[in-house]
């Protein structure tokens, strides 16, 4: 037969787990420095600017009715 579980342990066991996992990714996430935060920022907008340099320019859909007129 199998091991005898204590349901109430393995339900506590499994919110622990669940608790130091939400614990790391918060530390991860809130335990940087300014500088670091900062640097992140940087290298953010970097990276959203050079994405958006690389967009087509579409026509104004509001222009565009207009001219059909």
């Amino acid at each position: 037969m199998g091991d005898v579980v204590n349901l109430r342990r393995a339900r506590k066991a499994k919110t622990r787990s669940a608790d130091a996992k939400a614990a790391d990714a918060n530390r991860v996430q809130f335990g940087r420095s300014k500088a670091e935060r900062q640097q992140t920022a940087a290298e953010q907008t970097l990276i959203e600017r050079r994405i958006d340099a690389h967009k087509r320019e579409t026509p104004n859909t509001s222009e565009a009715a207009c001219d059909d007129v």
